[in-house]
Parts: structure tokens; C-alpha cells; sequence
């Protein structure tokens, strides 16, 4: 593919306006009648995980299914996803839902990817690479975790989107990123009030793999978790700090500290990943909202 000569780029329209509350989700796991549900429910975004292929055709088909909810990548990763082949499908959108769209961009992790290498280094080459396709920084936002990445984040695009995090690291977040760029960071909940229940379920996705990752394990260590806690699939304390329980109103007060703590917007990633989630979005949107 090439990217679109600069008489064909799409006008910046400015960041979209994300809402408070998004939803976290696998890009396959968004048919249009549940995007629908989302958008009714009063969420401002929808953000597509796993990794979307450069065409961005996930994207697309849910902002053709909906009237105004915003949609972001969360996150299109710069070792499978050509940064031009994603310049192109950024403009063909812009084109067609001016304004719904926001490009998110990560390195993913080192286990998954053998190119892996330098990833710091790679995600400038990959903004220099969106820059001369014409894709705006008001329209991009980066995965990122450590310092480094979230001070590039401010400094190249319109903020960050970490992912597994804790409000105690959206208040370092914001204080790297300073205080008008989007921090959008993903928590889990399992809509359960039972503890020891809620924690067979939310166990095992953030065991595996995060913690045998090692991104996300130095993140953890940095937010003060031990080897101990997080090694063996994960303490109760640390489970019970990456994935909220409860209901509906625990869990819209946990998603709030993100927001007490500097975030201008926060992600509702339902498990388990392959259950129906129409009614913990609903009477969490109801709460939170």
C-alpha cells in the first residue's frame, strides 16, 4: 500500500472527545448490536485489543454500526501493523466518520515478537513513519507503562492508554504526562461480590500472561509488588488491585479512583474475556455514570 499524497490527507479535527468511561475489548468480540448497547449505555468509547491488523477494518465496521461513540485501537501493534499500511486506513476512516476514530499504537512485548528489539527506538521510527503519512499527533495516543514511553507519549502524540495498571500508577502517569493529555488507562472487573469467586475468574487472564511478561512485571515491581506477590499466579492483594469486584457500584468506584487520581478517562475490560458482558457495561455505565 502507499500512503495518501498530501492534497488527499484528511483535516485534523482536533483529539476526539473520549467521555469518562470506555470499554476494553477484543477487536472480534464487538458484533454491532453489542457496540450498540455500548454506545446506548452512554459510554464514549469503544477500545479495540488484541491487536487489529493495519487495515483497521474492526474499526470501521463498528463506527458504521453506531452514531457518535468514539472508537480507538487499543492498541495496533508497530511489529505486525505497516506504520503506512495504518496511515491509509487512518485517512479512509477520517474520511468517512470525521472525528470518531484515535489511533492507538504499542510495542507490544518482547516474548511474543522476535523482531523485538529496541522497542523504544522502533516506536519513534514507527511516529516518524505516521508523521509522513499524515496521521496527526492529536490522533494517536501510545501504549505505555515506564517513564521513557509515557514522557514520549506526551511529547509525540495526544497521551497514553497503559494497560493492567493501578491508580497508583495513573497518579505517576499524569505527572509524567502532565496536565492536558489524555491518560486512559484499562482495568479489569468481574462483576462478582463474592472475593474468592471473582478471583477464579480474574486470576487467570492476568496471570496469564502479564505476569510472566516482563514489561508488566517491572511495572508491577515499580508499583511496589514483590516477586513473591507476583510470581505464582499472583497474590489476592495484587489480583485484587489489577481486577475489581463486586457490584456495580464497588466496581464504578474503583474505576473513579483512576479518574480521583489524574486520569481524564477510563476503561471497563469485562471478564471473563468470553462471556457475555451486556449487563455488567450496563449497570456499571448506570453507576459510573
Amino acid at each position: 500500500m502507499t500512503t495518501d499524497t498530501p492534497e488527499q490527507r484528511t483535516p485534523d479535527l482536533g483529539t476526539p472527545d473520549l467521555g469518562t468511561l470506555g470499554i476494553w475489548r477484543h477487536y472480534s468480540g464487538i458484533p454491532p448490536e453489542l457496540a450498540r448497547l455500548i454506545e446506548s449505555s452512554g459510554y464514549g468509547t469503544i477500545w479495540l485489543g488484541g491487536s487489529p491488523p493495519a487495515d483497521l477494518t474492526s474499526a470501521e465496521e463498528i463506527l458504521d454500526a453506531t452514531e457518535s461513540i468514539v472508537v480507538a485501537t487499543g492498541i495496533v501493534n508497530i511489529w505486525s501493523a505497516a506504520a503506512p499500511d495504518v496511515a491509509e486506513s487512518y485517512h479512509r476512516i477520517e474520511k468517512k466518520h470525521p472525528g470518531r476514530f484515535l489511533l492507538g499504537i504499542g510495542a507490544g512485548h518482547p516474548e511474543a515478537t522476535q523482531e523485538y528489539q529496541k522497542p523504544y527506538d522502533a516506536l519513534v521510527n514507527y511516529l516518524d513513519a505516521l508523521d509522513d503519512g499524515g496521521v496527526p499527533e492529536s490522533r494517536r495516543v501510545l501504549a505505555a507503562l515506564g517513564p521513557k514511553v509515557l514522557k514520549l507519549s506526551a511529547d509525540r502524540s495526544a497521551g497514553a492508554h497503559p494497560y493492567l495498571t493501578t491508580p497508583e500508577h495513573t497518579a505517576e502517569a499524569r505527572e509524567i504526562l502532565g496536565p492536558d493529555k489524555i491518560l486512559a488507562p484499562e482495568h479489569k472487573a468481574v462483576l462478582e461480590s463474592d472475593a474468592e469467586k471473582a478471583r477464579e475468574i480474574g486470576r487467570p487472564p492476568v496471570n496469564n500472561p502479564y505476569l510472566h511478561l516482563v514489561n508488566y512485571v517491572n511495572n508491577l515491581k515499580r508499583l511496589g509488588y514483590s516477586a513473591d506477590e507476583i510470581g505464582d499466579g499472583g497474590s489476592d492483594r495484587l489480583i485484587d488491585a489489577l481486577v475489581a469486584h463486586g457490584d456495580a457500584d464497588a466496581i464504578a468506584s474503583r474505576l473513579r479512583q483512576h479518574l480521583d487520581a489524574g486520569a481524564s478517562h477510563v476503561t471497563l475490560h469485562s471478564l471473563p474475556d468470553d462471556g457475555d458482558p451486556s449487563v455488567i457495561y450496563r449497570e456499571v455505565a448506570a453507576a459510573f455514570l
